[in-house]
This record gives C-alpha cells, sequence and structure tokens, in this order.
C-alpha cells in the first residue's frame, strides 16, 4: 500500500482506490470512478467531509440509477411476456369480413335489415 495524495490533502494510506474515485469524480470522469470501485467504496475515513460526501452521493446516484434501470427491463420483459400470453389466448383471426357486413352484425336485427336494404336500393340505381 503506497501512499496517495487525495485532492483534498488527504494522505491517509490506502490502496489508492478511494482517491482515484474521487480524482475521477473531480473531473466529471464516471466510467473512471466506476473502474476505481465507486460502486462498492466507501469515503475514505481521512478525507474531508465534502470529499467524503462527493464520493458516497455519486455512488448513491449510481446505484438508484442502476436499480432504476432494472426495475425499467424487468418491467419490459414482464409487458412483453403478458403481451406474448396475450397473443397466445387469441383465437386465429379469420380473414376479414366486409365492413358493412361488420357494421350490418352490431346492429339490432331491425335496423341491419333496414341497412341492407337501403344498400341493395342504392346498389339497384346505381346499375345500368
Amino acid at each position: 500500500m503506497g501512499t496517495s495524495t487525495c485532492r483534498c490533502g488527504c494522505t491517509v494510506r490506502l490502496d489508492g482506490s478511494a482517491h482515484a474515485i474521487v480524482a475521477a469524480l473531480a473531473i466529471d470522469d464516471v466510467d473512471a470512478a466506476l473502474q476505481a470501485g465507486l460502486l462498492a467504496s466507501e469515503a475514505c475515513p481521512g478525507c474531508t467531509e465534502a470529499c467524503r460526501a462527493m464520493v458516497l452521493t455519486a455512488r448513491d446516484a449510481r446505484l438508484v440509477a442502476l436499480a432504476a434501470r432494472d426495475r425499467f427491463r424487468a418491467r419490459e420483459a414482464r409487458l412483453a411476456r403478458r403481451k406474448e400470453q396475450r397473443l397466445q389466448r387469441m383465437p386465429p383471426t379469420r380473414d376479414a369480413a366486409p365492413a358493412h357486413t361488420a357494421a350490418a352484425s352490431s346492429l339490432p336485427p331491425a335496423a341491419a335489415a333496414a341497412l341492407a336494404r337501403a344498400r341493395d336500393k342504392a346498389a339497384s340505381r346505381q346499375s345500368p
């Protein structure tokens, strides 16, 4: 274990990762901080309160973001699974019926009959 100086002036003998994390966070290099062990890091006990707070705040923010990403991915997988199950439960679709048949079938029988007569009458007027 060597002595690594933190940007806050701390010279506590550590493995260097805590101070490397602080250095990476100071230049806003979160990737380097993650590689240095940010997610598992406890702040250096010899650093200033502001320095420790920066590390702990960054760590906690990343942990919250990772948990949110995991929840989002689980939700997307759950929704896809439910959609697939719904599609499997649906009966096979037949060829689509003509639009006028679909509309007529949703009408009461008397109205459907009147509509059919009106269509027949209109069709006979258009025929030469």
